[in-house]
């Protein structure tokens, strides 16, 4: 069995980084053990906790084919805090999603907020991300 990157280990019991206020292995650390998102929201925040977590594997997995890179490259960015501003469709019985959120975040730079309207469709039955527009 594949052994989990230190930062997952750790953060099982702690808070998870998306913000929901409930524990990372009762929230987004499920959807990376691969369990399925079951509404678009969740996918967006386990994305989002996966970018805390620099678990780049997760990132490409739930990414649409069609638009997906063939590698991602994480820098040192520190995401800070989600913010998810508005969700159109993207429940559970829906085949399309728009997620609207901010990402405070953290570099040697300085401070920033990326507010992104994301949009997530099915893949195989799966929630996947598509694209984005950046606000």
């Amino acid at each position: 069995m594949d052994e989990e990157p230190a930062g997952v280990r750790s953060a099982a019991s702690a808070a998870c980084p998306c913000g929901s206020g409930r524990p990372y292995s009762d929230c987004c650390g499920v959807v990376h053990a691969g369990a399925a998102a079951l509404t678009a929201e969740q996918l967006m925040r386990s994305r989002y906790s996966a970018f805390v977590l620099r678990l780049a594997p997760y990132l490409l997995k739930t990414w649409d084919p069609s638009t997906r890179p063939r590698t991602i490259e994480l820098d040192d960015t520190r995401w800070r805090r989600l913010q998810i501003v508005d969700t159109v469709g993207g429940g559970p019985h829906d085949a399309d999603g728009v997620v609207e959120f901010r990402a405070s975040y953290r570099t040697d730079e300085g401070v920033g907020v990326l507010h992104e309207r994301s949009r997530f469709v099915r893949a195989d039955g799966d929630w996947v991300y598509l694209d984005g527009r950046q606000l």
